[in-house]
């Protein structure tokens, strides 16, 4: 899914030979490796229709060194791309905050491709805003840009139909 999410989303954002070397195998073996260094500390959480994943994200600390321990991270979240716009990510973005609460968090950042104006929209409609934090991911000899966007977790989170 990720992989998928990937290709579909970052075609003109990422050099496409980056896109087209993705492979599932390679992908999870990465997120493996990611995970069982903080087995403890990552949360997954994973939607399905009727036993099929349609989407998956994943929270945990914020992974920067001058963040405070009560900020937490969106580190992942996908829909199957034959599923956008059917609510997964809705659903899987409203149980973020509430899983994030139960560790403590207090905010919540996520990293997202600067020029990728649907999945900004999406995390701005969930409260998400840019918090002036940004870096040039370095890929295939190209500086992709990146925006870190953040919000604080309250009781009340909803996100706006």
């Amino acid at each position: 899914m990720r992989v998928k999410g990937w290709q579909a989303a970052c075609t003109g954002m990422v050099p496409q030979d980056h896109l087209d070397a993705l492979t599932v195998a390679e992908d999870a073996r990465q997120r493996r490796e990611m995970f069982e260094r903080a087995p403890d500390t990552v949360l997954n959480l994973v939607a399905e229709v009727g036993g099929t994943v349609v989407g998956w994200a994943a929270l945990g600390p914020s992974r920067e060194d001058d963040r405070e321990p009560q900020d937490g991270e969106l580190l992942a979240l996908y829909a199957s791309p034959d599923r956008l716009g059917t609510g997964i990510g809705k659903a899987l973005m409203r149980q973020a905050p509430a899983a994030a609460r139960e560790r403590s968090f207090r905010r919540l950042v996520l990293w997202v491709l600067a020029a990728n104006t649907r999945a900004r929209r999406f995390y701005e409609r969930a409260g998400f805003l840019p918090d002036g934090g940004s870096s040039d991911w370095p890929v295939s000899g190209v500086l992709v840009p990146e925006v870190r966007l953040g919000r604080d977790v309250t009781p009340l989170d909803a996100m706006a139909d």
